[in-house]
């Protein structure tokens, strides 16, 4: 109800500082037992028809935070308390970096989009591994038994590239990053599909990719118990291409896909929007006017996997109602990111609740 009046006055300021004002004041706020307390139930929703099993992990709700917006891992308990089912941490690269120069994230407010070009800025996976790691026992202190399987609130780990690596030992760099995070996340993601690292999108072509999927499976495989492993792609992707995906994921025997990441495609658009992008340069867009590409992708996909492997959807979810397009389509659980931006705190709460009386 008042997050309009707030996202007024906070998106007259830069889109990245603006983002670790918020998270770190709401972090702050959380630390007051009796304000927690409140916040948490504002924001949580639950309902025993939004609980789900997805590739051996219990969901409590299917509305998930895309990557990208807790890169770091900084922020899990406040996202939690907002309501997510689950959420993605990463990009994590296997050295630390600092991403490409800002301003490097832009709001398009007229059509509910954003442009980014971070370029995979990340603490490292050693860092990031250590803060979940302690995280995790700060848990069990609670005398919690920690099972990542049943955690409250599913932990996926996307991975990529340094922007120095070369494609030909692209393996190396996700392998590094599978090993170091295998104990400290519930599923893993393999990004390929991001816009803002050079030469990356090249890793969709099969062949690249059948060799780092196929690298991981074999460590995968080797474990004690196997992490769930998913594949994200982009949105500009032919036909053949999804086949082609589609076919391998089968192959290697992937656990699940994401579609969609950012797309660099800007005909949807309205005109002004389009001649502000223009003097943004590059970057992928997310958003609104992703949402029928997304949806689109979504349900090829999901006509093509015939149900045996899941599919998390993503891309231009605001409401309940785009939540359930999504669901329709095919997917089995649903990211939001940009939504998150211009629907405020809430935007959990409110997918779930339009999902449960929809059931």
């Amino acid at each position: 109800m008042f997050y309009p009046l707030i996202r007024n006055t906070l998106f007259a300021f830069d889109p990245e500082d603006v983002h670790y004002f918020v998270m770190n004041n709401l972090r702050r706020s959380c630390a007051v037992p009796a304000v927690k307390s409140i916040l948490r139930s504002s924001f949580q929703y639950d309902h025993p028809s939004l609980q789900k099993n997805v590739f051996g992990l219990q969901f409590k709700n299917p509305v998930g935070l895309g990557a990208g917006f807790d890169k770091n891992a900084l922020f899990l308990n406040e996202l939690e308390m907002l309501g997510f089912g689950f959420v993605e941490i990463g990009t994590v690269t296997p050295k630390p970096q600092p991403g490409n120069e800002k301003p490097r994230l832009f709001r398009l407010k007229e059509d509910k989009a954003l442009i980014n070009r971070m370029g995979f800025n990340n603490d490292g996976v050693e860092a990031v591994a250590a803060r979940l790691k302690n995280r995790q026992s700060s848990i069990i202190s609670k005398g919690v038994h920690w099972d990542n399987r049943q955690s409250p609130m599913i932990i996926g780990g996307n991975i990529g590239k340094n922007k120095v690596t070369p494609n030909e030992d692209a393996w190396k760099d996700y392998e590094i990053c599978f090993n170091g995070l295998f104990d400290c996340v519930d599923y893993f993601v393999v990004n390929v599909s991001s816009p803002n690292t050079p030469g990356l999108r090249e890793l969709q072509e099969k062949d690249s990719l059948r060799k780092i999927l196929s690298q991981l499976q074999n460590i995968n495989y080797g474990k004690a118990a196997k992490k769930p492993l998913l594949l994200k792609i982009a949105p500009d992707l032919t036909s053949e291409q999804l086949t082609d995906i589609v076919d391998l994921a089968f192959e290697v025997k992937l656990d699940g896909l994401v579609a969609t990441n950012t797309t660099i495609d800007r005909r949807n658009l309205s005109e002004k929007s389009k001649v502000k992008s223009e003097l943004i340069g590059a970057g992928g867009l997310s958003g609104l006017p992703l949402r029928e590409r997304a949806t689109q992708v979504a349900q090829y996909l999901a006509t093509q996997l015939q149900g045996k492997i899941p599919l998390i959807a993503s891309g231009g979810i605001f409401t309940g109602d785009d939540a359930k397009e999504k669901l329709n389509a095919g997917a089995a659980l649903v990211q939001v990111w940009t939504g998150f931006i211009y629907e405020g705190p809430g935007i959990a709460k409110n997918i779930c609740k339009h999902l449960a009386t929809k059931n």
